[in-house]
């Protein structure tokens, strides 16, 4: 197993491409941390099953990732849990569509703490094990509007082309001491933030339901095929693989084609 006995944080993880990451890292022997919001119950139903299908210790972490005091107690919840984190992945992320000179500032900033600085604040708090024990891995789920834009998502854009420049920043800093820092960049992957967006883009473009997702989501994407979790999951579980030890500092696309074009 390429994670036995090792600790993953996954933020933003009670759902979505988070969730299907947390669950293949337990399958290669993790232990986790999964964070997130949601109805307790089905929090603890996933939490459970994560621990019952691959024989593995979970826990979660309610820590607010526009908080940052509350993401260091989360990575301290971690190593005190587990005794160390190991692999770092933020995922935490939030979207609103809307024109520029209509978007909410609050939203603004909403947005680029939950998808930008909480990236930072979790390596600033991560870093410092990693480095002591000489192994770490970091990955941080960009998109594919981390290289290029779409309009009305200004702030979102923004915050994925910062986690591109904070993903090579860390890397450069931490590679003699046998840690990775990298970010995946998904096209459309069908999950409940993509899911939620589509009544703002109906409403900003004024399209149906049906032309979103044919025209909007999946005009982008050659293959017209909406992006799997797992396949961003075990994209996530290869590159902690001795395998990938030299893969650093990348911005690697899963996106259909879309940022070929």
């Amino acid at each position: 197993m390429i994670l036995k006995d090792k600790t993953a944080v996954v933020t933003g993880s009670t759902s979505g491409i988070g969730l299907a990451i947390a669950r293949a890292f337990a399958a290669e022997g993790a232990n986790v941390v999964i964070n997130g919001f949601g109805k307790p119950e089905d929090i603890e139903r996933e939490r459970d099953g994560i621990e019952g299908d691959y024989g593995v210790r979970a826990i979660h972490s309610a820590a607010d990732m526009s908080k940052p005091a509350e993401i260091a107690g989360m990575i301290g919840l971690a190593e005190e849990t587990f005794g160390a984190v190991d692999v770092l992945v933020n995922n935490a992320g939030i979207q609103f569509v809307s024109p520029i000179e209509e978007f909410p500032p609050e939203k603004w900033e909403q947005i680029i703490a939950i998808n930008l600085s909480s990236a930072f604040h979790a390596l600033h708090a991560a870093l410092p094990g990693m480095k002591a024990r000489g192994w770490g891995r970091v990955i941080s789920t960009a998109s594919a509007h981390s290289l290029v834009a779409s309009p009305f998502k200004s702030a979102y854009v923004a915050a994925k082309h910062g986690i591109v420049g904070l993903t090579k920043t860390a890397a450069l800093e931490v590679a003699t001491h046998g840690i990775t820092v990298n970010c995946i960049s998904p096209g459309y992957v069908w999950t409940p933030l993509v899911e939620g967006q589509i009544p703002d883009t109906m409403k900003a473009r004024g399209l149906t339901r049906e032309q979103v997702i044919n025209d909007v989501l999946l005009h982008a994407q050659p293959t017209k095929e909406f992006v799997t979790v797992d396949q961003v999951a075990a994209l996530a579980v290869f590159l902690c693989s001795d395998a990938a030890s030299q893969i650093t500092g990348t911005n690697i696309s899963m996106d259909g084609g879309w940022t070929a074009q």
